[in-house]
């Protein structure tokens, strides 16, 4: 057995680890379900194909509902996994690669579109492009560290792992603590003064 500190690390870099490598492909989810966001060359810029577009709104409600998905399974997994010496490195993991996670998909989404959109729009002559996948309201990268954690703590109130046990009421031969030590009282066999030694 390892020290307790270096298990706590042990077990705070594989969950991070295992919820990081679950960024990349949930990002290429994100980018195949978002809808196309068609751009033109205005001017030497890349401008909105459609100023009025509702697709840059639904593209960060759909990462913001698979990192939400992605917090509350990887809180479950965590509590389930866990044990009542575990839970302070892995809430830490479900932050920490809960973040990296999110960060990961936002990256590995925008990669799925164009390499360098301002080139495949001049390549264009003036026909409309579709970009990369990509976030507008980037707060939503928190949600899936945020609920993971949440989910853990929920799990946590309602299933009460880590309530202090109950040391119960010891019998008559049980040592009483004081003050930081102890007093073993045993009971003195019936007839006898233990102080004089007399029946």
């Amino acid at each position: 057995m390892g020290r307790p500190g270096v298990r706590g690390l042990r077990i705070w870099a594989v969950t991070t680890l295992l919820l990081a490598v679950c960024g990349p492909p949930l990002g290429l989810l994100w980018a195949a379900w978002s809808p196309p966001v068609r751009y033109v060359l205005l001017g030497g810029s890349v401008e909105l194909a459609d100023p009025e577009t509702q697709a840059l709104i639904a593209t960060d409600g759909r990462f913001a509902a698979i990192a939400a998905a992605a917090g509350l399974l990887s809180g479950v997994l965590a509590y389930l996994a866990g044990g009542r010496d575990n839970d302070v490195p892995l809430v830490l993991g479900l932050g920490t690669g809960g973040l990296a996670g999110a960060l990961l998909a936002w990256w590995a989404g925008h990669q799925a579109g164009p390499d360098d959109l301002g080139a495949a729009l001049r390549a264009a002559a003036g026909r409309a492009v579709e970009g990369p996948a990509d976030l507008h309201a980037t707060g939503v990268v928190v949600f899936w560290p945020l609920l993971a954690v949440a989910m853990y703590g929920m799990l946590e109130a309602a299933l009460g792992r880590l309530a202090p046990r109950d040391p119960g009421h010891g019998g008559a031969d049980e040592p009483y603590q004081i003050a930081g030590g102890q007093f073993d009282l045993q009971a003195a066999p019936a007839g006898r003064d233990e102080d004089r030694g007399e029946p």
